[in-house]
């Protein structure tokens, strides 16, 4: 599964970004898509995840403030930042979890090419 990010940029506190991933593969069944971020000197951690169940899952830092959403028919995944902090600045990556469809047993991740998100005060 290929992974292509799109959307970041600066942004503003308190203002809005999005960040958008399309993911393209044949043979494939994704099982969830998800937001992973890394700011200078941290560890990478996950920000959301939605299961093509329509689980989701946000960091408690996020909570009530970014909004995690997909379109299964068009595989992409999109994060609706908003009430952005200056502490939100990191590189983003989209995660996502597959299998192909005649390997079931086997989990597979594959990872976007990072997107800057960078939150002014």
């Amino acid at each position: 599964v290929q992974l292509v990010e799109s959307g970041g940029g600066l942004g503003q506190a308190g203002g809005s970004l999005t960040l958008s991933c399309a993911a393209s593969g044949s043979g494939v069944s994704i099982n969830a898509m998800g937001w992973y971020r890394q700011a200078p000197g941290k560890q990478r951690e996950l920000v959301a995840i939605i299961s093509f169940g329509d689980s989701t899952k946000y960091a408690d830092s996020v909570k009530g403030r970014f909004t995690i959403s997909r379109d299964s028919a068009r595989n992409t995944v999109s994060l609706q930042m908003n009430s952005l902090k200056p502490e939100d600045t990191a590189v983003y990556w989209c995660n996502a979890k597959w299998v192909y469809t005649d390997s079931p047993q086997w989990p597979l991740n594959s990872w976007g090419q990072g997107t800057q998100v960078t939150v002014s005060s």
